[in-house]
């Protein structure tokens, strides 16, 4: 005899940030509310964010254009409705420590945990039930809504909230299950692609730049096309790394060409000339140094100086060092990919979803919230106000 499915009003998969806020949201109206996750602990991404302090959403959090979709206009619904404020009233309800770090970036002053401990908080007494370890094996749409088929039981509901994320670091258990509902059920979705994630170098230039593994440059300008971000930049032993090209690697594709500014506002070049006239003994090495870290300074001369000290340096030397320090211009290989992306960019079609409730059009009783939707935001808090502020608006609808 089959067993009698369970039944709850909504079903959220996923019990990260995104999922748990909806999950408060619809309890709050009443609705008999589940949250299944296959992961051993709720909010694990929430628990890693912000070197483990969270950087839990952004001053600036509620401006579409800091986001990027291939409908910028889709998230200013949702960021309108809940924002950055909204949510930091909350941290302070729960008497959670908070301080701005830069660029508007909200941090806890202790551990991210404490965000994880009030979501769950928030969800017990809202009457939220969460299962962890839990492994879906089948969805299927009925009269009523959906039944889920998990662990030899059945569970039936009226609403079906996609919250399972994206495929960035698999490590923390993303797999992308949400575009396998999304694809179940006919919503589109656009091509995935990592975002904020360090990008790489060929083997030749990897070489060449071996000796600067570990330099930090801080506030360098990095561009892609029109786009620039002024933040601290780091070369690692594969490529680049640091908040300016997590930042534009947002933007760039293969085969694009970046360019960047390793000490904005100073003029190199005019320096250089100055130094060779009040210095001419020194080595170009040395004063480069006194802008630029030392390892950065050497290998610029190294590349670019003719022999000698600043006085033997032709006009065309002194131009060549200038412009890789203030022009300098490169071209990636690719990225260290999901392993190590922040985010997922593209994802479910916003065309296929209604902005003002994040429910799928033509699917009655599906949503899909968070960064398995095609909205990722700038590094810096962005990708969790983008979780509360979606995860909030189906939870008045779900």
């Amino acid at each position: 005899m089959a067993r009698t499915a369970e039944t709850f009003d909504v079903v959220i998969v996923g019990a990260g940030a995104a999922g748990m806020m909806c999950a408060i949201e619809a309890g709050k109206r009443g609705r008999r509310v589940l949250v299944l996750d296959h992961a051993a602990a709720p909010g694990e991404k929430i628990r890693i964010s912000g070197g483990g302090r969270c950087n839990f959403t952004n001053l600036e959090g509620d401006r579409p254009d800091r986001y990027l979709s291939a409908n910028p206009h889709f998230a200013r619904s949702a960021l309108s409705r809940y924002r950055p404020r909204d949510f930091i009233a909350l941290v302070e309800k729960h008497g959670i420590a908070w301080h701005e770090k830069t660029l508007g970036q909200l941090f806890c002053d202790g551990s991210a945990k404490q965000i994880v401990a009030m979501l769950l908080d928030e969800m017990r007494e809202n009457g939220a039930i969460l299962r962890l370890n839990v492994e879906i094996d089948r969805i299927e749409q009925t009269d009523s809504g959906f039944e889920i088929a998990v662990g030899g039981g059945r569970i039936a509901c009226e609403s079906l909230v996609a919250a399972c994320g994206g495929k960035s670091i698999p490590k923390m258990g993303a797999t992308g299950f949400a575009y396998e509902i999304a694809r179940q059920f006919e919503v589109p979705v656009l091509d995935t692609r990592p975002a904020l994630v360090p990008l790489t170098f060929a083997v030749h230039v990897l070489d060449q730049l071996k000796p600067l593994a570990g330099v930090a440059v801080n506030q360098a300008v990095v561009g892609c096309g029109k786009t620039r971000f002024t933040e601290d930049l780091l070369f690692t032993h594969r490529g680049l790394s640091g908040p300016a090209i997590l930042q534009i690697s947002s933007y760039w594709r293969e085969g694009d060409e970046l360019a960047a500014d390793l000490a904005p506002g100073l003029d190199v070049l005019n320096f250089l000339k100055e130094s060779k006239r009040t210095h001419p003994k020194t080595a170009p090495h040395t004063a480069l140094a006194w802008k630029l870290p030392k390892a950065l300074a050497v290998l610029i001369a190294d590349t670019h100086a003719a022999p000698g000290n600043l006085a033997d340096q032709p006009d065309r030397a002194l131009k060549a060092m200038a412009d890789a320090v203030n022009a300098w211009r490169f071209k990636p290989v690719g990225s260290e990919g999901y392993r190590t992306a922040e985010v997922t960019l593209g994802g479910i079609d916003t065309a296929a979803l209604d902005q003002k409730t994040m429910a799928a059009r033509g699917v009655p009783g599906l949503y899909f919230i968070g960064e398995c939707v095609d909205v990722t935001g700038w590094l810096g808090g962005y990708n969790f106000q983008w979780a509360w502020a979606s995860g909030w608006v189906a939870g008045q609808s779900a």
